[in-house]
């Protein structure tokens, strides 16, 4: 079936290969297709559901050249019980033209009026407008449409990934000290005005899509998919961060008198304002090197402060770029540097390096835990600590959840992007009465994954980062394969030999006996399984809580068809993200604020409201408005 208008017109430049076929009810609709058939000249089909359309179709058929199928929902029911209910909130919905043909009070025009409504006010904002006004939502590609992925083709064939000289760490205290000079001219810098540079830079990324996107492929092993949605992901972060320094950094007017107390005849004024802290150390990680990078850095500027910025040693390049780009877009190189080296000489260096006004690192909990000791250890003000730091990701899935749903989302959470996030799902707990349908679903799912060459199309896992990643995940292979039942070793399609892939490792999927048994994150494809609905584990609450037990806390995916159950375990649970029924991966900045508690990071969220109050100091400044003198003043008068 081909897709929706205005597509359908490609569908028939190849009359040969496809045969359009158009299920609708909508009288607009079958409109447009009619006009379209008629110039094409090629054949097709209309479809409408038994039962529905009768009168539309009454009218359409009685040109007898046009064809329709009538076609009819057949299955169990459990099945079918499904499609009937999503038809009926379908044909229910106000907005539907089933429903809207049934209601005498809606006019033709009304009727027939293009769901985008473009003419005055579009009721469906077009994808840049989604955000309202205030905020262009990033731009981006259909990796199908041969236009759009050319000029990636074009990028990835011209780009070299740079190579980035490495930081002395010696030199942390000069480092800092620079820092600290141009902080004091940045922080000065109207609000308004960092905000503005911060939106050019997303301007100019985004133009810059392809060779920032060649970047990710060729030197963080990213497939084309991932790296656009890694460069749609830097842009929103620019300007979201951008948006929310304009709207906390506005001092607010408090009242003047608090209830309860008595002042007298003296007026006063209050004002909360925030400040910047001084020069923040800026630590992220290979996985995200590009989103993650510029969300830190962004957030840190937009708020006043300077900043040193420490990439993960294997992804460099990609940063070295995005420093470029913000320079040229009028950060000053003294606000923003860029050190790159290890973490245990350069970021150890300049975590420890006096003025350090704050923190604010992505990666593993030890490492996190070894920075925050360090800053407790040191002499002065107490430095705040941004981290979030991963997890053992679990999903819940009770008996009534839809196998074909669960097995979509566990195969996307748990090996897209070679299962290299945060957020990837690592533990799956599936109800008995349907483990052996979902896992037969994962296994045949997981069996069509390409695995391959990033920079291939078609390839949908790619390598690990680096050696270091690819020995410690075959070591968990390993412990996995002698202790627990092997569900799914890849045996799929491959577009060379693995050997000639450097890094390669293919998803897997294992039966642990119980929850306890998942100890550590395995930062790689790599999936466990657990059944439920007995023993120390027959209700979904007593899953909870053995997940809660795990200490961890950053993602939880839900599939239940009982919405009581979805909120109630999602109030129980001490977990950052909780997704109902979808995957866990690929939250959106602004709409799905990102970050954990307990062992997966101390928050703010990042992508969210309250993320860039932790770069700030806050002032309350309280102002006696009388005349000199004060009280006696106006009571001598």
């Amino acid at each position: 079936m081909c897709p929706t208008w205005p597509a359908p017109r490609r569908c028939w430049t190849h009359p040969d290969a496809i045969y359009p076929q158009f299920a609708t009810h909508n009288a607009a609709t079958i409109a447009a297709i009619l006009q379209m058939g008629a110039k094409s000249g090629a054949s097709f089909e209309l479809q409408r559901l038994h039962g529905m359309g009768e009168g539309v179709y009454r009218e359409v058929l009685k040109n007898p050249l046009i064809s329709c199928r009538v076609y009819a929902p057949v299955g169990a029911h459990r099945d079918l019980l499904a499609y009937l209910v999503r038809r009926l909130l379908e044909n229910g919905a106000n907005s539907s033209f089933v429903h809207q043909l049934a209601d005498e009070s809606v006019g033709m025009g009304e009727l027939l009026t293009s769901p985008l409504r473009l003419e005055p006010e579009p009721s469906l904002p077009l994808p840049q407008a989604l955000y309202g006004p205030r905020r262009k939502n990033s731009v981006g590609l259909d990796l199908t449409v041969e236009s759009m992925r050319a000029p990636l083709f074009a990028a990835f064939n011209s780009v070299q990934v740079p190579t980035v000289p490495e930081f002395d760490a010696k030199l942390a205290s000069s480092a800092v000290a620079t820092g600290a000079s141009s902080y004091q001219k940045w922080s000065k810098v109207a609000v308004s005005e960092r905000a503005a540079i911060l939106r050019l830079a997303a301007d100019a990324l985004e133009q810059q899509t392809p060779r920032f996107c060649a970047l990710l492929v060729k030197e963080a092993f990213k497939t084309w998919g991932d790296a656009v949605s890694e460069v749609r992901e830097a842009v929103d972060f620019l300007r979201y961060y951008a948006n929310e320094a304009e709207r906390i950094m506005t001092p607010i007017a408090l009242p003047g008198q608090h209830k309860g107390v008595t002042y007298g005849v003296t007026g006063e004024t209050n004002e909360l304002r925030l400040t910047a802290r001084g020069v923040w150390v800026c630590i992220s990680p290979w996985n995200f090197p590009l989103a993650i990078f510029m969300g830190q850095v962004a957030a840190a500027l937009a708020t006043g402060n300077a900043v040193l910025a420490k990439p993960a040693e294997q992804t460099p390049g990609v940063a070295w770029e995005a420093v470029k780009l913000l320079h040229q877009a009028g950060v000053p190189e003294g606000a923003l540097q860029l050190l790159h080296g290890p973490g245990e000489t350069v970021g150890a260096a300049l975590v420890a390096a006096p003025q350090v006004a704050g923190v604010v690192f992505t990666g593993s909990t030890q490492v996190a835990k070894i920075i925050n000791r360090a800053l407790a250890a040191k002499d002065g003000p107490i430095v705040p600590l941004i981290a979030e730091t991963g997890g053992i990701n679990a999903m819940l899935v009770d008996s009534s959840a839809l196998p074909e749903q669960v097995a979509d989302a566990v195969v996307q959470s748990a090996f897209r992007s070679a299962g290299q996030r945060c957020s990837a799902l690592r533990l799956l707990c599936v109800h008995e009465g349907i483990a052996d349908a979902v896992i037969e679903m994962i296994q045949g799912a997981a069996q069509e994954l390409v695995l391959g060459n990033p920079a291939e199309l078609t390839t949908d896992v790619g390598p690990v980062i680096d050696r270091e990643a690819f020995d410690n995940i075959q070591k968990h292979l390993q412990r996995l394969s002698s202790t627990s039942k092997v569900l799914s070793a890849h045996k799929g399609r491959a577009q060379a030999a693995p050997d000639l892939i450097a890094n390669s490792i293919a998803p897997a999927a294992f039966e642990v006996s119980s929850l306890a048994e998942v100890k550590d994150e395995i930062f790689g494809p790599v999936l466990q399984i657990v059944r439920w609905g007995s023993g120390a584990l027959k209700s979904p609450e007593a899953v909870i809580a053995q997940i809660n037990a795990l200490g961890y806390g950053l993602t939880l995916g839900i599939q239940t068809r009982i919405d009581s159950r979805a909120q109630a375990l999602a109030a129980a649970a001490h977990v950052g993200n909780i997704y109902v029924n979808r995957n866990m991966i690929g939250a959106v900045v602004g709409v799905q604020p990102f970050g954990g508690e307990g062992l997966s990071g101390t928050g703010p969220k990042a992508g969210g409201p309250h993320y860039l109050y932790r770069f700030c100091a806050e002032q309350t400044v309280t102002v006696n408005t009388t005349a000199a003198g004060g009280n006696a003043a106006l009571l001598a008068g």
